[in-house]
């Protein structure tokens, strides 16, 4: 039976960007990034004085992923696509990871799901697999038991709180379990 693949988004689980902007929450360490896709979300101004995009990242995280990865193929599921590898991957000690290639313009979803939920079962192609992003409902649940023939556990993220221990034990759960 093939290894559970982990689809690990950034912005939510990883970088609790929705906490209050003038309290990071315990654990976690401030970062300035530029990345090319921060960077083009600002055209017309030089990339030199595009002002740095704020991450809070819990390097503990880094280090849960890795035990993770003991039981499952860790994959990003971000729109920092390989700039993952360059900018949160090094901070948490984690290797690079393959990362999930998403469409161009994404399709507005007349069903509800999420636009990451229709590529995500595409490229999981049957395996099992656990998601980790902020932005998972009941419709993606619902398309995911339909059109996915292998277990998976989608696991919704509190984007104020990132990655809790209820988390990674729901993780480890689903890996052993499944």
């Amino acid at each position: 039976m093939s290894r559970p693949l982990l689809y690990i988004d950034v912005d939510g689980p990883l970088n609790p960007y929705a906490a209050k902007p003038e309290r990071r929450p315990a654990g976690y360490s401030t970062h300035r990034m530029k990345p090319e896709g921060w960077i083009a979300q600002h055209p017309g101004t030089p990339p030199a004085q595009v002002k740095p995009l704020r991450v809070w990242l819990n390097a503990d995280h880094g280090r849960r992923l890795l035990e993770l990865a003991e039981r499952y193929d860790l994959v990003w599921a971000t729109t920092w696509g390989e700039e993952a590898n360059e900018f949160i991957g090094p901070v948490l000690g984690l290797p690079p990871l393959p990362s999930v290639e998403w469409p161009m313009e994404p399709d507005q979803e007349p069903d509800a799901t999420f636009w990451k939920t229709r590529p995500l079962v595409a490229h999981a192609a049957g395996r099992p697999f656990a998601w980790i992003d902020d932005e998972l409902g009941d419709a993606d649940r619902t398309f995911v038991a339909a059109h996915h023939h292998g277990s998976a556990l989608l696991r919704r993220v509190d984007p104020r709180l990132g990655l809790l221990e209820a988390d990674f034990a729901a993780l480890d759960s689903f890996a052993h379990g499944r």
